[in-house]
């Protein structure tokens, strides 16, 4: 009972207030103008806002070689193929992890791994349904590039989704960021694209729930092979 309320009961994100101000503000416009339910509905929605924009602490698993979740929500895709030119990345296949999260994950994103934004690039586009494919090529985007001090390179992409009008960033080029420090927040609704260097297996499955800044989704330190689905 206590982890629920605590999962709820966590801080807001500065990027939240206004919107939660705005929804707070209609509300009693509609409490002043219209009958009780329309009010009420607007407390519904002032709630969730203020859900939406929280910013829990995590505790990030600190090893070289780890690659953590930069975002809450479902592992939606995993596939070997060419990263966008604007990641800047060494020709040839990655592995590309993608995480979508739904309006009721949390959209703060944190770095995967400890790294120099190398790469920083904003690209604006369509705003389609964020679990198609194509929205890694035609939706607004906004991507990093980040190198490691072995000179490894991990591309991260904010892609924007159905709902999402907003792709917010933290951090700029030249910055050097720690493995769970935040970088970015997309405004309802979206999907986060990692693309790790070939070879690397993935830690998580298609179906999975991650979280950012906690859950390991690849370990480059390690040879095991990617693990294989098994439902119970």
């Amino acid at each position: 009972m206590w982890k629920s309320i605590t999962s709820v009961l966590v801080p807001i994100h500065p990027e939240g207030r206004v919107f939660i101000a705005i929804f707070a503000a209609v509300t009693l416009f509609m409490f002043w103008l219209l009958p009780d339910v329309f009010g009420w509905i607007g407390v519904i929605l002032t709630l969730w806002c203020a859900y939406f924009f929280r910013d829990p602490e995590r505790t990030t698993p600190v090893r070289e070689g780890l690659v953590i979740a930069p975002a809450d929500g479902r592992v939606s895709d995993i596939r070997e193929m060419t990263p966008p030119p604007e990641l800047d990345l060494e020709e040839g296949e990655y592995t590309r992890v993608s995480i979508f999260m739904n309006v009721f994950d949390v959209h703060v994103n944190r770095a995967p791994v400890d790294g120099k934004i190398v790469a920083l690039t904003y690209i604006p586009g369509k705003f389609l349904n964020a679990e198609l494919d194509k929205a890694s090529t035609d939706n607004e985007r906004q991507a990093f590039t980040l190198q490691m001090k072995d000179g490894r390179r991990i591309g991260v992409v904010q892609i924007a989704g159905l709902v999402a009008r907003r792709i917010v960033r933290f951090a700029e080029r030249d910055d050097e960021l720690l493995a769970g420090q935040r970088f970015g927040l997309i405004r309802f609704g979206s999907r986060l694209d990692v693309w790790l260097p070939a070879g690397i297996a993935p830690s998580v499955l298609v179906g999975q729930r991650t979280y950012a800044g906690e859950t390991v989704i690849a370990d480059m330190a390690c040879d095991a092979p990617a693990p294989q689905p098994r439902r119970s």
